[in-house]
Parts: structure tokens; C-alpha cells; sequence
């Protein structure tokens, strides 16, 4: 008797360090990846970080956003060592508490002569468990993302010892320094070894931006032909509570205007300039009662609240402390799940980056997709501004000239009051075309592309 055998579905380790609960910016980026491959037929196996560095080390999750994940998708979370991050003698090794110097010595070998990041440990044991994992039940592809990079690097390890195909994944550019677009390592840095090794023997690089592409292809011309863009984009189920298009609901001009930044704030963004041209555009009389809510995270590690608070203006570092002459207010963090009341609530959105012309901010695809006017605050040529030229509703200085911020402010407050539902729709049609199910669906055909030919021809699902 015959029988049909169906294809198994393709098997794909996705090294995604920053995953949820985490609430590292690059989470969501990586969330999407690993959903979208699960909605469209892959076997999906995550290595993540484990829970103690984040609620140890980083000092934040979003245990909201993990709820998102889709369950098919397996979890694992390889060992990491604290030794760069443990301050506590009490939770020092036997070896190190007997030998620090010793201990400093043989940790800062390992950077040097294996590979040059604190996340080193993490990366072997995500090889060891991968080669577990393979010898069980194979996997067809390794996609790696990084920072932390030590996860390139243990996919190209994988890859070298057992032959499956790996891709490699830029959310954030490796040996280039984006905010001064200049190297990120001398010359002679291993980092630069890694990376040509790695880029060489890749079945694909993928980059978030056109400039961030180019800049690679320029230093690695060989491995050019196999790298692609993939933009960031936004997530519809993560913005359920935003009005209906076309909905009639317009500015409550009894109420003071809202202008929102909503996001990470960190040393990199003009803060200052941004406090500043608040504080000027408010004396304008249609904006000499508005506020700017402060929403999300500021800095990445629990100490940096009280520094970003002081580059505001404002005192100490409770959520919703402000002064009572600069209408900021901080108003703390934000679950994932909950970013879509924010944007309803908000009249105006700030876009707050740092960088320059290699930075394209993830946050900016769900502004867009708010419908709502959005005004620039950071340096001219920027990668996110390609993103916003098609949007019609882009308030842009093209400067960091606080005065000429403070008059894009006053203009998107003044186009916030007379928006009419037509204006949104076609603003939001724009943002359509950023939603995750369209910006991925490129990367995942070329994922399928690299399973071998074998997997689709037949293999009974084990």
C-alpha cells in the first residue's frame, strides 16, 4: 500500500539573544522574524538570553510582549557568564574571589584570542546546544542577529561543523560606528577578522537600511551579491487600540495638545535641543499649554534614568515629575501591547534619534502607522527620512537649529487641530506598506531558498 508522504516543515534556528521578555529595542524586530516564520510553515527554535541577565543585569522586561510570541515557536536560553557585569564579591567564583588578577587575565584572554565580546560564553554554549539539538533532529537554516554578535559567530561555528546554511541578520552595524559614521575598531581589531569570515561564508547578510547595505558591500565587495535590505516595520496586532480609518473623531480643542515621544531615550538623541525648542514653541499662543509626555524607557540599564531626566529638565526620577514652566512630563514605561493607547491619546509625535545618515529608528514605522503628524528631532540625512518622505503628515527642520524645531512643532500642533479623517487614511495608507507581513516576506523567501532541496522533496515529518 502507498503512501503519501508529506514534506516536513523546514527546521530553523533563529539566535536571537535579545528576545522577549526582553525590551531591548532590537525585541521587536526579532519577535516578527521568528512569528512570521512560524505563520508560514517553519519549525522555529529560538536561543535567547537568559531570564536572569535580564532581570539581573539589564533590570527590565516585558512579560506583556512575551505573551505575543507565537506558542509553537521553542525557547531555549543558553548559559551566560556574569563576569563583566557581577559587582557583588558574594557572588564571585571560588577562582576569581582567590585570583581576581588572574581571573581579569584568563576572561580577557578568551576576548582576545576567541572573540572579542562579553556575550562569548553564551555563543559556545549556543553551539553546544545547537549541535544537541542537530544531532536529534536536524536543522535546515541558522539565521543570527545581531548585537550581540558573538550570535554571528556561533552561527558561522554551526555552520562549519555541521554544513547547515546560516544568514546573518544587521539590526545594528558591527565594526561601524553609526552615530560617527567612522570605524567602530582599529585596524587591527579581531572583530574585523570575524566579520570578513563571517560575510564570506554567508548564504545571505541582511541590512535595515539601503546606506548600511552600501557601506558593507563597499568594505566586502565579494560577499555584495548575497547581501539585502530588510527594513524594520510595525506590527498591526500590536496596535489594536488605534481608531479605525476613515473614523470621524477629531481634536478635543478644550484640552491642551499632546506631543509624545514614545520609545528608548538615550545619550546619543539630541535631548537637550528637544527640551529647548518645547520650551519655545510653547510661547506661542495655540501651544502655550501643550505638553510633551516623555513614554518608554530612559537609557537601557537601570542607572541611567536620573542622567536623561537631568538632559530634560526635569527633577529627580519618579514617572510624572516635571517642572511646572516647561510642560514635559516623563510618564515611565510602556508594555509593547499597550504602545497603540498611546498613540490614540497623542496629537503630535516627536521623533527623537541620534546618528546620522546610517540610522533608521524601528520606532518610526508604528508613528506612521498612527496616522498622526510627526515632527524631526535629530540630525539632517538621517536613513529614517527615505522612510518619512512618502509621509504626508512630516514636520522636518532638517535641522537641529532649536528655534526652526520649535516652528515644525508649532505647524504639525496647528495641522494636529484641523486634521480631517482623509488626511489620516492617506497618511496611514502610506504606513501599509511597512507592516511586518510585507517587509518580511522578502527575508523569509530567501530562508526557503537556502533549505536544501531535499526538504522539499519529500521527508516525512519526524
Amino acid at each position: 500500500m502507498n503512501r503519501t508522504r508529506e514534506p516536513r516543515r523546514p527546521r530553523i534556528l533563529y539566535l536571537s539573544f535579545y528576545f522577549p521578555p526582553s525590551r531591548a529595542s532590537g525585541v521587536y524586530r526579532a519577535r516578527a522574524t521568528a512569528n512570521y516564520l512560524a505563520a508560514h510553515g517553519w519549525e522555529v527554535t529560538a536561543f535567547a538570553s537568559p531570564l536572569k541577565f535580564l532581570h539581573n543585569v539589564i533590570g527590565s522586561v516585558d512579560e506583556q510582549l512575551a505573551e505575543t510570541v507565537d506558542p509553537s515557536i521553542r525557547v531555549e536560553r543558553p548559559n551566560l557568564s556574569h563576569f563583566a557585569w557581577e559587582r557583588d564579591l558574594r557572588h564571585f567564583s571560588r577562582f576569581r574571589g582567590m585570583s581576581p588578577i588572574l581571573a581579569r587575565n584568563v576572561y580577557n584572554l578568551g576576548l582576545k584570542k576567541i572573540f572579542p565580546e562579553h556575550y562569548l560564553s553564551w555563543a559556545a554554549a549556543a553551539v553546544r546546544k545547537a549541535l544537541k539539538m542537530h544531532a536529534k533532529r536536524r536543522f535546515d537554516v541558522v539565521l543570527a542577529t545581531g548585537n550581540p554578535f558573538a550570535s554571528f559567530a556561533a552561527a558561522w561555528v554551526i555552520h562549519k561543523l555541521t554544513g547547515v546554511p546560516f544568514a546573518v541578520d544587521y539590526r545594528d552595524a558591527w565594526t561601524l560606528n553609526m552615530f560617527t559614521e567612522e570605524d567602530a575598531y582599529p585596524a587591527d581589531h579581531p572583530a574585523w577578522k570575524w566579520e570578513k569570515r563571517i560575510l564570506r561564508d554567508a548564504s545571505a547578510s541582511i541590512f535595515v537600511n539601503q546606506a548600511l547595505r552600501t557601506w558593507y558591500a563597499q568594505r566586502y565587495p565579494d560577499s555584495a551579491d548575497r547581501m539585502m535590505v530588510v527594513p524594520n516595520g510595525w506590527d498591526p496586532d500590536l496596535l489594536t487600540q488605534l481608531e479605525p480609518t476613515g473614523a470621524t473623531t477629531t481634536h478635543d480643542r478644550s484640552r491642551p495638545l499632546r506631543f509624545s515621544f514614545l520609545g528608548t531615550m538615550n545619550n546619543t538623541q539630541p535631548v537637550e535641543q528637544l527640551a529647548e525648542a518645547f520650551e519655545r514653541a510653547r510661547r506661542h499662543p495655540d501651544l502655550a499649554d501643550a505638553e510633551l509626555n516623555i513614554h518608554g524607557h530612559l537609557g537601557y540599564f537601570k542607572q541611567s534614568q536620573a542622567e536623561l531626566m537631568g538632559r530634560l529638565g526635569l527633577p529627580g526620577g519618579e514617572h510624572g515629575h516635571s517642572l511646572p514652566d516647561t510642560g514635559i512630563h516623563y510618564r515611565g514605561p510602556v508594555s509593547k501591547t499597550e504602545v497603540g493607547s498611546v498613540y490614540q491619546d497623542s496629537d503630535v509625535l516627536v521623533f527623537l534619534a541620534g546618528g546620522a545618515r546610517y540610522v533608521t529608528s524601528g520606532k518610526i514605522f508604528e508613528y506612521m502607522a498612527s496616522g498622526s503628524p510627526i515632527v524631526s528631532v535629530h540630525a539632517p540625512g538621517i536613513a529614517a527620512q527615505d522612510v518619512l518622505a512618502g509621509y504626508p503628515l512630516w514636520f522636518n527642520p532638517n535641522s537641529l537649529d532649536v528655534d526652526e524645531i520649535a516652528e515644525a512643532m508649532i505647524a504639525a500642533g496647528k495641522a494636529a487641530r484641523d486634521m480631517s479623517p482623509e488626511q489620516r487614511a492617506v497618511a496611514r495608507a502610506h504606513a501599509a506598506t511597512f507592516t511586518r507581513e510585507a517587509v518580511t516576506a522578502p527575508l523569509e523567501a530567501r530562508l526557503r531558498g537556502m533549505v536544501k532541496r531535499g526538504i522539499a522533496g519529500g521527508e516525512t515529518q519526524s
